[in-house]
């Protein structure tokens, strides 16, 4: 089963909207066994949205069209699917009553446009998925089909999970459950990874299950996604489970976590766990760390808070690493938290790199080290700041 994605809007085309639906569509058909071998971007245009619905139905089995379901005169693609159908539309009342229901419920009068929204291709079926005024399709075309979604990502992913994944796995015929995990590493390169995995690589290419990919991710770090694919989901688990077990023994402390888990939700665990609290001195990221970790913690549970401005580590002639351990100490002191984290930068390298001292302060000691860093302002700020994190991650694990 082959399915493409076509993005519709001249939006995306100019560079106004970043294009994370497709991203998003592609890897949930690829976890759920659908090949995906184009993804198209189109304007809001009748004669090349047809053209690239036609041409994705010449090549795939199926077409995902996201975008172009609105009330307004550029939403055409309902329009488009009619005509590439060799259909009319007919108002659906049902729909169209829908709409009606959602405007009144939040207070607001409904514009006579927003029925356009209920206009469904003859032979089309409605998702039952509708978290918004605008409905999904499922059109058949002989033995094809073309899916209509919203471009609202949090309509669209409902839908894409509650209807087109599961008519996709059903017009396959796929019993089979796949199912992923990530593995969320920080202090090793890609090329790293790949050559300490490179023995397990080659085994699980003979093996052909579970399947294991990279993805750098920035200052996120990068991300290994294990793939399993079983009779049932318990099995497909259980495949996981083996899997990271025995990733986790190759990478050790590599690892911080797994799917949605952050850095500062891991960090913020181990603080909860251990019953402590923390304050950062933010001389150098500016105020970056702290609005992380407050986010990730709203209730202020374990941030104390911070002291944003230069860092109290006495005199700047003093080495990076004092004046770190310094500030840190210092900022647990004013804070009243158990633990007080720095960084302070030092002198940039011939090369553009800056070294980085790191620092964390609690009872039983201070604990520094050195890190290099990229030289420009932005990068410098945001790599300190998960760099710092995961000092104090492996000081909490120790």
């Amino acid at each position: 089963m082959h399915c493409e994605v076509i993005a519709i809007g001249t939006e995306l085309l100019l560079g106004l909207i970043v294009d994370g639906n497709s991203a998003w569509i592609g890897e949930q058909l690829a976890l759920a066994g659908i090949d995906c071998y184009f993804q198209v971007k189109v304007g809001d245009n009748f004669q090349r949205i047809e053209s690239a619905i036609r041409q994705g139905l010449q090549r795939s089995d199926a077409v995902i069209c996201c975008g172009g379901l609105g009330p307004t005169q550029d939403d055409i693609t309902r329009d488009v699917i009619a005509h590439v159908m060799g259909v009319e539309m007919r108002r659906d009342a049902a729909i169209a009553d829908r709409i009606a229901k959602m405007f009144a419920s939040r207070g607001r009068v409904m514009s006579q446009n927003n029925l356009r929204q209920a206009d469904v291709p003859i032979g089309a079926r409605p998702m039952a998925q509708m978290p918004g005024t605008a409905p999904g399709l499922v059109c058949p075309i002989g033995d094809k089909v073309v899916y209509a979604v919203p471009g609202v990502p949090h309509e669209m992913r409902e839908m894409v999970a509650g209807t087109v994944l599961p008519d996709l796995q059903r017009r396959a015929g796929q019993a089979a459950v796949i199912t992923s995990r990530v593995l969320r590493t920080w202090g090793m390169s890609e090329s790293g990874l790949a050559e300490a995995l490179a023995p397990r690589v080659e085994e699980l290419d003979r093996l052909k299950n579970p399947t294991i990919a990279y993805q750098a991710s920035g200052i996120e770090g990068i991300k290994v996604r294990i793939v399993a694919k079983a009779d049932d989901t318990a099995t497909a688990q259980r495949v996981l489970d083996r899997e990271e077990a025995l990733l986790r023994a190759v990478l050790g402390e590599v690892v911080f976590g797994t799917d949605e888990e952050t850095m500062e939700l891991v960090v913020l665990g181990l603080l909860q766990k251990k019953g402590l609290t923390l304050a950062v001195a933010e001389g150098l990221t500016g105020g970056l760390l702290s609005s992380r970790i407050s986010a990730a913690d709203p209730g202020l549970v374990c941030f104390k808070g911070a002291r944003i401005g230069p860092e109290a580590g006495g005199d700047r002639r003093l080495p990076p690493r004092e004046r770190a351990i310094a500030a840190a100490a210092s900022v647990r002191s004013e804070h009243g938290a158990s633990v007080g984290l720095a960084a302070v930068a030092g002198e940039r390298e011939a090369q553009g790199a800056v070294p980085v001292a790191l620092a964390a302060a609690l009872d039983g000691g201070e604990h520094g080290q050195t890190v290099l860093l990229p030289g420009d302002r932005h990068r410098l700020r945001d790599f300190a700041v998960i760099n710092l994190l995961d000092h104090l991650r492996k000081v909490l694990a120790a």
